[in-house]
């Protein structure tokens, strides 16, 4: 009953969420517009209306969504074809509906084989629906909230079990709702206008157009553009719905364990002693790799006989930028005595996804070892990891015998790291033990990780609440230690905040740290000031990484003034 009530709540939260835009207008017309009854004033239309049209669209979605993302990614794989050949299969039918819509004598040609799935009586020439609906749910794609996260992850890791189809359906009931309603909205509202009767043709006509134009947007990536424009009013109700222990533990059962990584929790983390947690699941869904001969990918099959470290990192995370350092130093002094050290960046930010980015935070970090762009998180997922950085070691028999994760640790993890070295190889000689030094913040000595995007926002401190769009903020008079306040205009997007309009933004920053860094991106200047009356002015230019802003002498609570012109992009705010 849990999952059935997340699922249903998802479903409906992304049925009115603005990645559904895309779709409305081929909902409206094609669903809803289609199924409308002319009566006698219509002298174009000879037959009447079916009025299971909305119904049977709607159910042709769900169920080759359903589909598509539950056995999508397991049948390609099993049949050897690429994973998007279902998407342009969809796109190509939209092609063949569409021009079906333009021309009726096609489009009965088109929807004959599904006639059979309605009543004959209310089956006409203008076709059941059942067709376009699931062309479309073939290139349906909500946006990934945590629900539908765990219904893709149960789809890709292969274990489809009885939670897992619970939740899909749920979720997808969920999701027709709004659709449906918008589908009998667009059908009555064509009904009660008089002059949509005498046009029935035309509505055929623009239905048509719609459909081709969501084909071509389709091929262009327009919906992604658009929903980037577009402010994710329901990204707080969506965290609000899964952000709680019992509702992550019930999207567990969605799929994210499987027979592979089944013994992955048999590990302590973070544990003094070694000990067995299964054989360490394949690397899997990687984009391109880093620091291989000719990009070649890494098979953790070959490297059995070696001691292999699993790294999950992304460059613009501190924690990372403090975790790096040691195991680079790892790969230096032990690679040749059997170590392999495996990077696996896997990002929180969609910038994080570009290969340029991570090449040149590789090269900033004196990476040297493999890195595997995972940025669709399916090593992440496949490792059911939920940490940046995280650490897994395993043996020379490819099973997992450490786990570690977040910062600290590194100690226990380098004599373990060289115990299993002697282990495969009792006779290597092992260097002195490194000796970086650990940066690891203690509990509470340090302001966390300050996010300003509307899907993540931390640590706000200013008056009123803090959302998407373009909003007037203000500092207020009693803003906490650990947070931030904008003043001024601010336009807030889903990971980033800028200036709205032509004047600068302020931010005020209470802290504590010794080192202050801000993620930026854009071109302009940020003014700094700190509370001792030092200033700087730190010019950005290009895509977003990390700058250092400010360096006090201690962790007490400090205040920056931050100045930001129109222009810059900040994602957040790193300490150390």
């Amino acid at each position: 009953m849990q999952l059935v009530i997340i699922g249903l709540l998802g479903g409906l939260i992304t049925g009115i969420s603005p990645c559904i835009l895309p779709v409305l207008p081929v909902i409206f017309l094609t669903g809803g517009a289609q199924s409308a009854r002319f009566g006698a004033e219509t002298s174009d239309c000879v037959v009447p209306a079916s009025r299971a049209r909305p119904y049977l669209v709607i159910a042709g979605l769900i169920t080759s969504f359903t589909l598509v993302t539950l056995l999508g990614s397991l049948v390609l794989g099993a049949l050897g074809l690429p994973q998007d050949v279902l998407r342009w299969a969809g796109i190509a039918v939209l092609v063949l509906i569409g021009v079906g819509l333009l021309v009726p004598r096609f489009e009965r040609v088109l929807e004959r084989p599904f006639q059979k799935l309605a009543r004959r009586s209310e089956v006409t020439n203008r076709g059941s629906g059942f067709g376009v609906g699931l062309a479309l749910g073939t290139v349906f794609v909500p946006c990934a909230g945590p629900v539908l996260a765990a219904i893709i992850v149960a789809g890709s890791t292969g274990r489809i079990d009885a939670g897992t189809v619970v939740l899909t359906v749920s979720f997808a009931v969920g999701v027709a709702v709004p659709l449906l309603f918008f589908a009998l909205a667009g059908r009555g509202l064509v009904e009660r206008i008089r002059a949509f009767r005498r046009r029935e043709r035309g509505l055929r006509i623009a239905a048509g157009i719609a459909m081709l134009a969501l084909a071509v947007g389709l091929v262009f990536n327009v919906p992604q553009a658009l929903q980037r424009l577009v402010p994710d009013y329901t990204a707080e109700v969506q965290r609000g719905l899964t952000d709680n222990p019992e509702a992550r533990r019930a999207l567990d059962l969605g799929g994210l364990v499987t027979d592979e990584n089944k013994d992955l929790d048999k590990c302590t983390n973070g544990a003094p002693e070694l000990e067995s947690c299964g054989s360490a699941p394949s690397i899997r869904g990687i984009e391109s790799w880093l620091n291989t001969p000719g990009g070649a990918a890494v098979d953790l099959a070959d490297l059995r006989g070696k001691v292999v470290l699993i790294d999950f990192w992304a460059y613009s995370c501190i924690n990372c930028q403090r975790s790096i350092p040691h195991v680079v130093a790892w790969d230096a002094a032990y690679r040749s005595a059997g170590l392999r050290v495996i990077g696996i960046h896997s990002p929180e930010y969609a910038f994080e996804k570009d290969a340029g980015n991570v090449a040149a935070g590789a090269r900033d970090f004196g990476i040297a070892y493999p890195v595997a762009l995972d940025n669709d998180l399916a090593t992440w997922t496949k490792y059911r990891n939920r940490y940046w950085p995280a650490h897994y070691l395993i043996d020379a028999d490819g099973i997992v015998r450490h786990i570690a994760f977040g910062e600290g640790n590194y100690e226990a993890t380098e004599k373990l790291i060289r115990e299993l070295l002697k282990d495969a190889d009792p006779e290597v000689a092992l260097p002195d033990p490194t000796e970086v030094a650990d940066d690891t913040p203690q509990a509470g000595t340090r302001t966390r990780e300050t996010f300003l995007g509307s899907a993540k926002d931390v640590n706000y401190g200013g008056d009123g609440s803090y959302r998407a769009g373009d909003h007037a903020y203000a500092v207020g008079d009693a803003q906490p230690d650990d947070t931030f306040a904008l003043a001024g205009t601010w336009r807030i997007e889903t990971q980033y905040a800028t200036p709205s309009g032509s004047d600068t933004g302020s931010i005020r920053l209470r802290f504590h740290a010794e080192d202050v860094r801000m993620v930026l991106a854009g071109e302009g200047d940020v003014r700094v000031r700190l509370d001792d009356g030092t200033t700087q002015t730190v010019r950005v230019s290009g895509t977003p990484r990390s700058y250092p802003v400010a360096q006090v002498p201690d962790t007490g609570a400090h205040v920056l003034d931050v100045e930001v012109s129109p222009g810059v992009e900040v994602y957040s705010f790193t300490f150390g």
